[in-house]
């Protein structure tokens, strides 16, 4: 059997993307071939509703190591087969009970607790437990791979609790609740129902895998379920970045700052390519803007001489000035996430790896979450600087000592009788402030279980659903911010002179919550707006 080097695999990566493209471009199709899972490939299934099928080349490999193993494993102590798990692997297993202990492992360790992941998260860890089986060095038959597959295309989400994994032998907990339903047993969310497995597999002539080797182990081994969360944030934590950067733009058009704060060379000469890429992207989009002052024009000409004390800020507060250096680490921090997962997509996390190449099994620990959990701290924290760079804009708009330039709160009724967004603020900074207490990092809250066989952990599933709490939480103040942006542009009559792309969401939230002198409740308002932020439809 050939091996894949990492060279290679880049290339059947190109060549899924040229496929895919060409299926969607020129004929349509609906159904991808798939050879490696990447995340573009990932969001087509999760939110464009794509469907996959895996490479019959892939199936072959996946059947060769199956036979391997099975040939292997005859008068060998290998874990997991024919000895107990985790510290009980000091105990052979009679064969006549080798069956039955694949069952086992899954049903046993069915004991999540708390309220089950969303559908999309679940979706996402089939297909990361399926991108590990593509490795083919896992040593499962077809079936597993195949019954995966229907899942994932008939949209059958396994009930997962958000309680059970500590991020190493992986998301033991929450993976068997999907093995269990692989083998037809448990409980399923299908069509908005929460329904019995076995009635939606009868339903949709769909059969049970069965036990051949060491099935029960590899579907419950690995890193599936904080990769398929981890792959969900990152896709919502892109769009945050983009959004920080569009209101950053919208800030410094009603503040009426100088551009040069996005200027090439300003932002090219610190050397990081974030920074630059920044202040790039805003330039770009800021650049049919009428609001935006040159500071050439204003202040270096004419020969400003004496004792001037100016009117408009010669520098604006960091909050707008920084953008490029605030956001430029957090563009980084993403990109580096997103090489992180392609490369967790495409990786055999099981335990013992076989490997029909070398004709071997290799005990090891690919099952730990490190590189998951370190990275999800990287993004909560990014996403947290990117709600606290909103909360401190949102002051800006609604400090009238400050900005000197718009009505308390952005208050267009009468001061004292009415109130505009005072309360907004109270919202904004509460939940910017539990963002900054979920911030400090979980990789490091380790704690020994498992009879200490297990005596450092990840946490790598936590700390992914701490950073889903913290994305959760910056959506909410995007949404106020989004709306206090739009009334601001109103106090200041600027809707006119804002560039086009600000200008457009300027409509679409105005859509929603038109512009408001009166005191009126409007929290339904602000959940449409996130709503929106959060939609397909959303783009800078």
């Amino acid at each position: 059997m050939p091996h894949y080097s990492a060279k290679n695999r880049i290339v059947m990566c190109l060549f899924l993307h040229i496929y895919v493209g060409c299926a969607n471009e020129c004929f349509k199709q609906t159904i991808m071939k798939v050879i490696n899972f990447t995340l573009p490939i990932v969001e087509k299934v999760l939110f464009d509703k794509e469907k996959i099928e895996i490479d019959p080349k892939v199936m072959v490999r996946v059947d060769a190591c199956y036979e391997f193993l099975k040939e292997f494993a005859a008068n060998k102590v290998i874990y997991g087969i024919n000895t107990g798990f985790g510290p009980m692997a000091q105990w052979r297993v009679d064969n006549r009970f080798l069956s039955e202990l694949q069952y086992n492992i899954i049903r046993s360790h069915s004991t999540g607790a708390g309220e089950p992941l969303d559908d999309m998260s679940v979706r996402a860890a089939m297909m990361a437990r399926l991108g590990s089986i593509m490795q083919c060095r896992s040593g499962v038959h077809r079936e597993v791979a195949e019954l995966l597959v229907a899942f994932i295309n008939e949209g059958i989400c396994p009930f997962i609790p958000r309680h059970g994994s500590v991020g190493a032998s992986g998301d033991l907990v929450q993976l068997a609740h999907i093995a269990l339903t692989l083998i037809g047993e448990g409980k399923v969310h299908y069509h908005g129902e929460w329904q019995e497995t076995a009635a939606v597999m009868q339903k949709l002539g769909l059969k049970p895998i069965i036990m051949h080797i060491r099935e029960g182990l590899s579907i419950t081994n690995g890193t599936s379920v904080m990769t398929g969360i981890s792959c969900v944030n990152q896709h919502y934590a892109k769009r945050l970045l983009d959004m920080s950067v569009l209101t950053s733009v919208w800030m410094n058009e009603i503040a009426s700052s100088y551009n040069d704060l996005m200027a090439a060379p300003l932002n090219e000469c610190r050397r990081h390519a974030g920074q630059a890429e920044i202040a790039r992207r805003m330039r770009e989009i800021s650049a049919d803007s009428q609001c935006l002052l040159n500071r050439e024009h204003e202040l270096y000409n004419d020969g400003h001489t004496g004792d001037v004390t100016f009117g408009h800020k010669v520098q604006p507060y960091y909050s707008l000035r920084c953008t490029p250096q605030i956001m430029g680490p957090i563009l980084e921090t993403l990109q580096n996430t997103e090489r992180v997962l392609n490369e967790e997509l495409q990786s055999a996390s099981d335990n013992p790896i076989v490997d029909p190449d070398t004709r071997n099994v290799y005990h090891g620990g690919n099952f730990h979450g490190d590189y998951i959990s370190l990275e999800e701290d990287k993004v909560k924290i990014a996403v947290v600087r990117m709600a606290m760079t909103a909360e401190r804009q949102l002051n800006y708009l609604f400090h009238d000592r400050i900005n000197g330039i718009l009505p308390p709160f952005l208050n267009m009724g009468v001061l004292g009788l009415n109130y505009g967004m005072q309360a907004c603020g109270f919202t904004a900074t509460s939940t910017t402030a539990e963002c900054q207490t979920l911030a400090m990092p979980n990789y490091v809250h380790s704690i020994p279980n498992n009879n200490d066989n297990q005596d450092i952990v990840s946490m790598g599933t936590n700390t992914a659903l701490l950073c889903r709490q913290v994305i959760d939480n910056c959506y909410q103040v995007m949404a106020i911010h989004f709306i206090a942006l739009a009334q601001a542009t109103d106090c200041l009559k600027k809707a006119d002179k804002l560039c086009a792309a600000t200008r457009k969401h300027y409509n679409i939230v105005r859509g929603i919550i038109p512009a408001f002198v009166e005191d009126t409740p409007f929290y339904e308002e602000i959940g449409e707006v996130e709503k929106y932020l959060r939609s397909s439809s959303f783009s800078v």
